[in-house]
């Protein structure tokens, strides 16, 4: 992990990016259970349908782990004190996400080095599929 530096960073910049290979149907099934969400809507196709769904859909909380991973491969996870989002699309299977965090604004308070982040996780075409923020404390 290479070292951020708080004095060079600049609101605007996008600092994070990860991309996450396709969503697969055994990856929701192993989500669920480590999420402890069972919603059939994750895994079977005619429970998605009869819910009004084209088909199965991945989690929500999923993409959102995704953008704490991408978080927490910027800077260690101990100087995340904040990581919201809010669902706006939803992921398939077959979904290669992109996320990436963008410098929303610096501030010294508390003595601490904080950087505020604006958060997007994309799918391939660049649908929004979720929208972020989260606060990191750099040295």
């Amino acid at each position: 992990m290479e070292e951020v530096d708080f004095e060079t960073i600049r609101v605007g910049e996008r600092v994070a990016v990860l991309e996450k290979a396709p969503i697969t149907r055994l990856q929701l099934a192993l989500f669920a259970g480590a999420g402890a969400d069972h919603n059939p809507i994750h895994v079977d196709e005619d429970a998605a349908k009869a819910a009004g769904l084209a088909g199965v859909i991945a989690h929500g909380m999923l993409t959102m782990a995704f953008l704490g991973e991408m978080l927490s491969a910027w800077v260690p996870q101990t100087r995340i004190r904040r990581l919201s989002a809010r669902f706006v699309a939803v992921a398939k299977p077959g979904d290669a996400i992109t996320c990436e965090a963008v410098v929303a604004g610096k501030a010294i308070e508390d003595g601490e080095k904080r950087v505020e982040l604006d958060l997007v996780a994309r799918n391939a075409p660049g649908d929004k599929l979720q929208l972020g923020r989260a606060l990191v404390v750099l040295p």
